[in-house]
C-alpha cells in the first residue's frame, strides 16, 4: 500500500502540468488533480498493475471530460476586455502558442499536450482517451498542421462536408 501511494505521488508534477494545460486555470487545474488523487486512492483496489502513470491521465482526462460536460450545460458569461479586438488577429500576437492551442478542438489539443508535453508514447495515449492508435496519430498531425498555419498567419484550409 506504501509502494502504492508513493508511485501515485511521484506523478503528481506531471498530472499538475497536463492539468494547467488542458484547463488554462491553475485553480481549476488544482482542483481537478486533487479530484484525481481523491479518486485514485479510494479506487486502489481497481488498479490491476500496468503504467500507474497511464492510469491516472486516465482519471484525469475522464474527470475533465465530465467537468466539460458539465460547463456545456450552463451558459458562459465572457468578459469583454478593451483589448480584445486588438489580439483577434494571430499578427498582432506574432508567435502566440497559447492562442494556436485554444484554435484546437479538443481532441486534437489533448493528444498534441500528452504526446509534446508528458512525453507519452502513442499506445499510451490511445490507452488514455480510450480510441486505436491510428486515431491518436491522426489527431496529432491534423494539431500540428493547425498550430503550423496559426503560428504562420494564414487560415486553415476549410474542408467540404457532403
Amino acid at each position: 500500500m506504501a509502494t502504492f501511494r508513493h508511485e501515485i505521488e511521484a506523478t503528481i508534477p506531471a498530472l499538475r502540468r497536463y492539468a494547467r494545460a488542458l484547463t488554462r486555470d491553475a485553480d481549476l487545474a488544482d482542483d481537478l488533480v486533487q479530484d484525481t488523487l481523491v479518486r485514485a486512492l479510494r479506487s486502489e483496489h481497481l488498479f490491476h498493475g500496468g503504467d500507474i502513470r497511464v492510469w491516472m491521465y486516465t482519471i484525469l482526462a475522464n474527470l475533465n471530460r465530465n467537468r466539460l460536460r458539465a460547463l456545456s450545460r450552463r451558459p458562459t458569461m465572457t468578459p469583454i476586455d478593451d483589448g480584445d479586438a486588438a489580439e483577434a488577429a494571430p499578427e498582432a500576437g506574432g508567435r502566440d502558442i497559447e492562442r494556436a492551442l485554444a484554435t484546437l478542438v479538443d481532441e486534437q489539443r489533448h493528444v498534441l499536450l500528452l504526446v509534446v508535453l508528458e512525453g507519452l508514447s502513442y499506445r499510451e495515449v490511445a490507452e488514455i482517451q480510450g480510441v486505436p492508435i491510428g486515431t491518436v496519430m491522426s489527431r496529432l498531425a491534423r494539431a500540428r498542421s493547425q498550430i503550423k498555419t496559426f503560428l504562420e498567419g494564414g487560415r486553415p484550409a476549410l474542408r467540404r462536408v457532403k
